[in-house]
């Protein structure tokens, strides 16, 4: 497996330590970043981990940023893309095997490094069960079809 990892300055004590956790668990990751605390603007760090998801470069991707909420919202930006923001183990259990989630976003300044850990383990064995959940995935993924639709048909008009 392997994961994309990216963070803004405040999620970056919190994505050192995942980042370590996830390398003991021989898990390749790749990092988007950031690496130092000077400020960055979110979204681009979001919009590059998740595009490497969506093009299958990545299996998934670990955003945190302050509070998990902007990372979680940009990243659901990217067409393909289903990010679910989890502060706990039971909603990223959920987060995978009801919706399918490749992306998981969590909030520095919410949780501390243990629970974040855990949360983390849960979402990396968990898989998408299918069944009741698979048409509600399926209609995600036509909102997302549909919109790229639109999007090529207008730039066709241009």
């Amino acid at each position: 497996m392997r994961i994309s990892l990216g963070c803004d300055e405040a999620g970056l004590p919190l994505m050192d330590v995942l980042r370590q956790h996830l390398l003991s668990k021989n898990i390749e990751v790749k990092d988007f970043g950031v690496h130092s605390l000077d400020p960055v603007d979110y979204p681009d760090i979001a919009v590059a981990a998740s595009e490497s998801v969506a093009s299958g470069e990545c299996d998934r991707s670990i955003l945190v940023c302050g509070t998990g909420i902007g990372m979680c919202i940009t990243a659901n930006k990217v067409p393909g893309i289903r990010a679910a923001l989890c502060h706990d183990t039971y909603s990223a259990e959920r987060a995978r095997k009801s919706n399918d989630a490749q992306v998981i976003t969590m909030g520095a300044r919410v949780i501390g490094p243990e629970l974040a850990k855990s949360i983390i383990d849960v979402w990396l064995v968990s898989e998408f069960s299918g069944g009741m959940s698979a048409p509600k995935v399926a209609k995600m993924n036509a909102v997302d079809e549909r919109y790229r639709q639109q999007r090529t048909s207008a730039e066709d008009v241009d």
